[in-house]
């Protein structure tokens, strides 16, 4: 592990952080998750200055500072910045139980960045001129509100209108219900996720305003399917992960993890802080099923932000200006704008993510969380930390509305 400016010595590694103590102090936090209605209080900060020799300790101590008034049992934070920053570290643990501590080889399930790899899935096959971001989702989907106005280019943009089959309160109860009972229970299909939509009316017509909704990434991974006729998890192996070298990367058929990982903590149907390191992501699909590693999802946030896997044609597509403002401009195709940074956040039951890159400055920001128990983004409020003291002028914010849509106690959250 490093944590280093440019040009300086490597300081002495931070303090541990243990989760015992933490889940205690923040007992007021999280009673207010169960309620869905917590707020959480302010965050420390540090006054941001031009990044030094002492950059470093600053992050360490931005990082231990979040963790310990948000509860966040373990993280794996790095932060690299040609010229100024070379800055990767584990703080906390992976397992709350035997107190092992985290590493950069764990396994971590990466919740919604795998949108980013569905919609370069979908933009490959655009260039192979097997398929067009004008068609309609109803020309390789079939039983849909509206399927033939909704098209391809609407779901990687988050503008369908479909309704979110994790706001469904029976869908909900029932995944709450299995996911515990081990890694093959809760092993929903996509067609079955898409159902559980496609019986509600569409929130507005399609095209008309933004929200974050993963039956539209779903749906995408059906279409990749449908065209190669392929499993999505073979497509990406052989098209996405193999030629980056993603080799700790997978899209998992079960809820069964490679070694080692970090254990994943959330909150169970009745409102305890549980371990859900081994349930089924199958209802996350196309829209948050992969899981991977600190070193993969490093080299995955800076050729996702460059195009790398694209002709340069198709990245200035995906990347296209809307004329909007808010959340609706800051999302583009599976990918969005934030502070100068694009890639995607995730959250998913256990875990949080935010994996970015300043493309032309060939940044990274990789941040990896085992908790998505606190009433904020945890990842996030690690990733807005270190930007706010290494890159002033580039600092990360959580996107409204592109946070999580899981089976959770209070779903929507």
């Amino acid at each position: 592990m490093t944590g280093r400016a440019a040009g300086s010595a490597a300081p002495p590694g931070p303090p541990r952080v243990s989760r015992r103590g933490l889940l205690a102090g923040a007992g007021a936090l999280l009673a207010g998750v169960a309620a869905g209605c917590a707020a959480a209080g302010p965050l420390p900060t540090a006054s941001p200055r031009a990044p030094g020799d002492d950059l470093p300790a600053r992050l360490d101590a931005a990082v231990t500072g979040t963790m310990r008034q948000l509860g966040i049992p373990g993280a794996i934070v790095g932060l690299s910045v040609p010229g100024i920053v070379e800055y990767s570290q584990v703080f906390g643990v992976a397992d709350d139980v035997s107190g092992r501590p985290m590493s950069l080889a764990e396994h971590v399930r990466i919740g919604s960045v795998t949108k980013t790899f569905t919609g370069t899935a979908v933009l490959r096959l655009v260039e192979d001129r097997l398929l067009a971001l004008s068609d309609p989702i109803a020309r390789f989907v079939g039983g849909l509100p509206s399927g033939d106005r909704i098209t391809l280019r609407m779901l990687g943009d988050m503008r369908s209108g479909l309704y979110s089959y994790e706001q469904d309160p029976a869908f909900v109860a029932a995944m709450l219900a299995e996911l515990p009972q081990g890694p093959d229970a809760g092993a929903v299909t996509p067609a079955q996720l898409v159902d559980v939509s496609a019986a509600r009316p569409l929130a507005f017509p399609p095209g008309s305003r933004f929200e974050y909704v993963d039956v539209n990434a779903v749906l995408l991974g059906m279409v990749v399917e449908r065209v190669t006729g392929r499993p999505l998890g073979d497509y990406l192996r052989e098209h996405v992960f193999a030629p980056l070298r993603l080799s700790e990367s997978v899209y998992p058929a079960s809820g069964a993890l490679p070694e080692p990982y970090a254990h994943g903590y959330t909150r169970g149907a009745g409102g305890a802080v549980t371990d859900a390191s081994l349930w089924n992501p199958a209802w996350a699909g196309a829209a948050g099923a992969i899981v991977s590693t600190f070193a993969d999802m490093k080299t995955w946030a800076l050729a996702l932000g460059k195009g790398t896997l694209l002709d340069p044609q198709t990245q200035s597509v995906r990347l296209g200006r809307v004329p909007e403002s808010g959340p609706a401009a800051a999302y583009r195709f599976a990918i969005f704008e934030s502070g100068g940074w694009w890639g995607h956040n995730g959250s998913i039951p256990g875990y949080t993510s935010v994996v970015m890159s300043i493309p032309q400055r060939s940044a990274t920001l990789v941040v990896l969380a085992n908790t998505d128990v606190p009433p904020v983004h945890a990842a996030g409020a690690l990733a807005a930390a270190v930007t706010r003291l290494a890159t002033p002028d580039h600092v990360y914010a959580q996107l409204d509305g592109a946070r999580r849509a899981t089976p959770s106690p209070t779903p929507g959250r």
